[in-house]
């Protein structure tokens, strides 16, 4: 693949920038009507865009300061899935409003007692006529108590052997016999919930899939959150990224200490490495491949240049980055800022450090996230060890099987 940009006249720049003038100031449902949501899908959701004509789009939005539908469960994972195996009702009712942002969706995979172990779940989903009683309870939910819908994995046949055991739900929120605890994290911000079933009903027509295929479609939406955690931003593809934090101190003038100017140089060459696997992880799933081994390198190179980027972000302001609030001067295009962040780290009269944006500090709080969620940095390697270098399986000895068993 040539990884060249196309020119400024390139015919698909150029589409889209008419398209901008005449919608300035789109809607998100005019957003996904165009197809820029998901662009490499093919009509009537996307483009069938290439990953160039992709990445082209994303580069002239961004110019023009468009910022993409704020629901990437729904976008990146729930919506892959639906298309894979949902009924043609389930696509026409929900994947509509799901790309124009007009229902939110939360991911309800992880237990308080399953850890890393996914497939060791417990909670419960006992078919009763036309209906599945669901029962247990499901954490680190991000954004569940903002979301409609969810996309549950429960138990439905215990005696299966534990990948076989488990089917997929949508599932409304709004279910009676759901509970949500709010998890404040210590950016002290509210974005995860424990959220609990009790003896929840929810319509059989709600299954996505077959019953006890739940497995397969968890690690294709298990792939497709890897991929979608390592792309853009540094904070799980949202907020500013390396380039975004290199010409802000290139606008405030030359680094002198030589380990800082060593650490931003490194930080390019990295930033640029995952710039170019990520087009091909974007040129496999445009070829309709599920995302495989090659989305772990992805999101082990990303949580850890995020986290890179985060921390050199508090040490170029030398002792001033130990204290709240501080960061790189600088304005951040509308798409990279913090948005809901000024909540708990304001900006304007109530900020520390006036010029900065909140999003340096509550990123810097937030980074140590990075290399946990959507699978640890030890279970991403063990996938590369395995599934890439060919290395042999750790063996679990108290089960006696692969920990890899545990994650297929």
């Amino acid at each position: 693949m040539n990884f060249d940009m196309p020119p400024e006249d390139d015919p698909r720049r150029l589409a889209v920038r008419e398209w901008v003038a005449a919608n300035p100031h789109p809607t998100d449902a005019e957003v996904a009507a165009a197809g820029y949501v998901v662009p490499h899908w093919p009509e009537p959701w996307g483009l069938g865009a290439d990953p160039m004509h992709q990445l082209v789009i994303a580069e002239e939005l961004d110019a023009a300061d468009i910022q993409m539908p704020h629901n990437a469960i729904g976008i990146g994972w729930a919506a892959p899935v639906i298309a894979l195996a949902g009924t043609e009702e389930q696509k026409q009712r929900y994947m509509p409003k799901i790309f124009s942002d007009d229902e939110r969706w939360c991911q309800l995979f992880s237990e308080p007692d399953s850890g890393s172990d996914l497939a060791s779940l417990s909670t419960r989903a006992v078919r009763d006529g036309d209906e599945y009683v669901i029962t247990g309870s499901k954490i680190w939910s991000s954004g569940a108590h903002d979301s409609q819908f969810g996309i549950l994995l429960a138990r439905t046949d215990p005696d299966a052997p534990k990948h076989k055991g488990i089917s997929y739900f949508i599932y409304p929120m709004d279910t009676p016999g759901t509970t949500l605890t709010p998890v404040v994290d210590m950016t002290t911000a509210h974005s995860f919930n424990q959220v609990f079933f009790e003896e929840a009903r929810i319509p059989a027509n709600l299954r996505i899939g077959d019953e006890g295929d739940g497995w397969r479609l968890a690690k294709a939406t298990l792939a497709n959150e890897r991929v979608g955690l390592s792309s853009g931003g540094a904070l799980w593809g949202a907020g500013p990224g390396a380039q975004d934090l290199i010409s802000l101190v290139r606008a405030d003038g030359p680094i002198a200490d030589p380990v800082l100017r060593d650490r931003l140089a490194q930080l390019h060459v990295d930033s640029e490495v995952l710039r170019l696997n990520q087009l091909r992880t974007l040129s496999a799933q445009i070829a309709g491949e599920t995302p495989g081994p090659e989305a772990s390198i992805q999101k082990i190179m990303s949580d850890e240049i995020g986290q890179q980027i985060m921390e050199l972000a508090k040490d170029l302001q030398g002792a001033a980055g130990m204290i709240e609030g501080s960061g790189p001067v600088g304005t951040l295009p509308r798409t990279k800022q913090s948005g809901a962040t000024e909540v708990n780290f304001p900006r304007g009269e109530g900020a520390v450090f006036a010029g900065v944006d909140p999003i340096w500090h509550y990123g810097f709080a937030f980074s140590p996230a990075l290399t946990i969620g959507g699978g640890t940095f030890a279970i991403q390697r063990n996938i590369v060890a395995e599934h890439v270098l060919g290395l042999p399986r750790e063996p679990d000895v108290e089960r006696g099987q692969s920990w890899k068993e545990t994650q297929t």
